[in-house]
């Protein structure tokens, strides 16, 4: 399977570049602050539970043994703030990202500062919105003005996957699917994976008014209703280059090609999570895909930029933390402690 074809050092380059902006935006709207996936509509306690009776071929890492583990699920909203206290509308279109820390996994990690736990961040959208860490790098450089009209022009493709995502409606974050849109190892091969709820959404015709709507219809559900929710985690293998690549993120991995297997559910009971401790647990909490057993390993070229993006954007925001006292975050209707 090929895997990158930039060097090394071309690659740390575009690398320092992303993050030279993303600082930069950073100190704009808060050095505290997450600057991806900024908005919360909800972290959620549940369970991420292996499959029993797992064919061997399956048995890998996290999922070598049937056991029910405790973990963190966030829902957000892929946007950067737009200042401190203000974060876009649910309304307005954006990538909506679901994260899973699972807690209490033993094992050796391939980053130090979290010892016991094992991350997926998925979205809800089967491809990237760019092939590899060359047009990852064209994005911020585009942001900031520093594109040529050519490549602008080049970068059309993007955008309108962007378009694309942003034009789904979503009623309820617990009702969508998500995806990894990049590859990782699964012990010595390689998989995309999914989570896609058991009880699937139909996509709202109009949507609620409130600018914190997902939050709500999540409040509704798992507080109001007492109900609980449940994903299946499924992973498809990578197959060859031309049907499942690792370095053209925009192209799926479609299942006639290469079909989804369960490996795990994801329960997330009846809880009550809208409160200002929760908050704070979670504007704290730090979530990357490098947080992972070496079995489960990232691969491929925008995933490697992940890795020292979001490692030093969060050392960077955990310092400025540190210097202030926290606040609770501005969501409706958030309780100080749970009733």
């Amino acid at each position: 399977m090929s895997i990158s074809n930039i060097s090394a050092s071309q690659q740390t380059e575009m690398v320092d570049e992303v993050l030279a902006v993303s600082f930069q935006a950073q100190q704009q709207t808060g050095p505290d602050l997450r600057q991806i996936h900024a908005k919360s509509h909800g972290l959620v306690w549940g369970e991420f539970i292996i499959e029993p009776n797992l064919p061997e071929i399956l048995r890998v890492g996290l999922f070598k043994t049937p056991q029910t583990y405790p973990a963190w699920i966030r829902f957000s909203s892929g946007g950067a703030p737009e200042r401190r206290g203000k974060f876009r509308s649910d309304r307005d279109p954006d990538i909506r990202g679901f994260a899973i820390k699972v807690m209490n996994v033993p094992g050796q990690k391939v980053l130090d500062d979290e010892e016991n736990t094992q991350d997926f961040t998925l979205n809800n959208w089967p491809t990237f919105f760019v092939n590899d860490i060359e047009g990852y790098a064209d994005i911020f450089r585009a942001a900031s003005g520093k594109l040529s009209p050519e490549r602008m022009e080049e970068l059309q493709s993007s955008y309108a996957i962007l378009q694309q995502i942003g034009s789904q409606k979503v009623g309820n974050p617990l009702f969508i699917q998500y995806w990894s849109m990049a590859a990782f190892r699964f012990g010595d091969r390689v998989v995309k994976m999914t989570v896609k709820p058991q009880e699937p959404e139909i996509a709202p015709e109009t949507l609620p008014e409130s600018e914190n709507y997902l939050r709500e219809a999540m409040v509704e559900y798992l507080t109001g209703k007492g109900k609980d929710a449940y994903f299946d985690f499924l992973i498809q293998f990578y197959v060859n280059d031309d049907k499942t690549p690792i370095e053209q993120l925009m192209q799926e991995w479609k299942e006639e090609d290469s079909p989804f297997m369960r490996v795990a559910t994801v329960r997330i009971p009846a809880q009550k999570f809208n409160f200002n401790e929760r908050l704070r647990l979670d504007e704290g909490m730090f979530f990357t895909p490098w947080h992972t057993l070496s079995e489960h390993e990232p691969v491929g070229s925008v995933n490697l930029s992940r890795k020292k993006i979001y490692q030093e954007l969060a050392n960077y925001r955990r310092e400025n933390i540190a210097k202030r006292l926290r606040e609770p975050q501005p969501y409706a209707d958030v309780q100080d402690e749970p009733s």
